[in-house]
């Protein structure tokens, strides 16, 4: 796909996310909104994500993980729209007996490669994950989504650590919004520069616009191929600046829609300045 056919895809990724959000009156607008330009070109661009939503299995798919398990409303979109499920089924979103609870989970959907509940968790697994694709002689590329807010918690950092002295080949890219549950991560727990932390660490580290197609596709492209011609050059994050609530006037850079759905005359301004009359 072209830059403007994947933007056209995160803009539909941000529609469903409003109707998931809005049909079970609970879940988190506001990072997966930030997300959707990110996981379209993710989707979008074979290139980078290797899939086949037909085999959810496949052996050589890419491992595609999920630290901040929240917003997980941005990897449902995202995989309905890529064939894996139908708008029917998403839109069960949070509501009692549906496979799409607001954490995912591997025992209601295989494909979303790790079950997620407290934050911090996922860097750990992605390291353990590259490091036995290692071990076994596969030749998939491992990613994990990650935020800055679980950047406060110990875990992340040991991850780091373990990552940059085994080497392990995963490409980690950041939600870097600046805001949390509890408001802005600055007033929060100042996290401090990420990128020279990350670095510090042993990780090969880039900032980047996480709303500017063809720099999220050359980001994500060059980490592929720095591994494809080095397997052992190491971990690698790319910190995409977002804005929360992406794309809705109201919800964007406002620390009140991490974790609020929209009421019905919310929606429907929602869904109008994403270009659906409701």
């Amino acid at each position: 796909m072209n830059d403007q056919q994947i933007a056209e895809y995160a803009l539909n990724i941000r529609r469903l996310i409003i109707k998931m959000v809005h049909a079970a009156k609970s879940g988190h607008p506001g990072g997966p909104l930030g997300l959707a330009d990110i996981y379209a070109t993710l989707f979008c661009d074979p290139e980078i994500y290797r899939f086949n939503p037909k085999k959810p299995d496949w052996d050589s798919r890419d491992r595609l993980l999920l630290s901040n398990g929240h917003v997980c409303a941005v990897r449902y979109a995202a995989m309905s729209l890529a064939g894996f499920f139908s708008e029917k089924d998403v839109l069960t979103f949070r509501k009692v007996g549906s496979r799409f609870q607001g954490h995912p989970s591997t025992k209601y959907i295989p494909s979303v490669e790790n079950s997620s509940g407290s934050l911090g968790q996922g860097l750990s697994a992605a390291t353990g994950i590259a490091l036995g694709k290692r071990l076994q002689g596969k030749n998939y590329n491992v990613f994990v989504c990650i935020s800055d807010g679980e950047c406060g918690e110990g875990m992340t950092w040991e991850a780091a650590t373990a990552a940059a002295h085994h080497k392990a080949p995963v490409i980690a890219f950041m939600d870097y919004n600046g805001i949390q549950i509890d408001g802005f991560t600055k007033d929060v727990c100042n996290l401090g520069d990420l990128e020279k932390k990350f670095q510090a660490f042993g990780w090969r580290a880039e900032t980047a616009n996480g709303h500017n197609i063809p720099e999220i596709r050359k980001s994500l492209r060059d980490a592929v191929n720095r591994l494809t011609l080095d397997p052992d050059m190491g971990p690698q994050i790319i910190l995409f600046k977002t804005t929360l609530g992406k794309g809705v006037s109201f919800m964007e850079n406002a620390p009140k829609w991490h974790g609020t759905p929209p009421n019905d005359e919310q929606f429907a301004d929602a869904m109008k300045q994403l270009g659906v009359a409701v």
